[in-house]
């Protein structure tokens, strides 16, 4: 009786483990499909960089001065001389040379003026004070020539 049982139970084992594994197909559902869009940034219009500043200046005196990179965000420190006030909704008189702050580096070609957008300066406080900024440059504008 032991053994017809032992028998019976080996072959259910037997039976079950040469059961036949069908390939199980895969269904992928993008959830942002319409959101994701990889390889591609938003590069703002010169309209859009401009309307979105606090500080506008036409310029070809500028240079960068400091960057910190390695841990956390890379960080650029540039240093206007002199500029064309173009809009200002802050200060009624900007005082040259002054320094701003960017998160990206800035590539403007030499002896061109460009137009640097800039806001108020959020965050950064140790650097603010020791450097005595009270600007950042525009999070996604770009460098953009003035036209002759």
């Amino acid at each position: 009786m032991k053994m017809i049982s032992f028998l019976s139970v080996l072959f259910m084992l037997c039976i079950l483990s040469c059961e036949e594994k069908r390939p199980q197909i895969e269904h992928k559902i993008d959830l942002f499909a319409d959101e994701r869009q990889e390889g591609k940034a938003y590069v703002m219009s010169q309209q859009e960089c401009f309307d979105g500043s606090q500080l506008v200046i036409s310029t070809a005196k500028i240079k960068l001065t400091d960057s910190s990179s390695g841990r956390g965000k890379s960080i650029f420190i540039y240093k206007v001389d002199s500029g064309n006030v173009l809009k200002t909704t802050r200060d009624s008189v900007i005082a040259f040379p002054f320094q701003f702050l960017s998160t990206q580096k800035l590539t403007p070609k030499k002896d061109t003026a460009i137009y640097v957008y800039l806001k108020k300066l959020e965050g950064f406080r140790f650097i603010a004070e020791e450097k005595h900024l009270k600007y950042q440059w525009v999070k996604g504008a770009s460098v953009f020539e003035v036209k002759k």
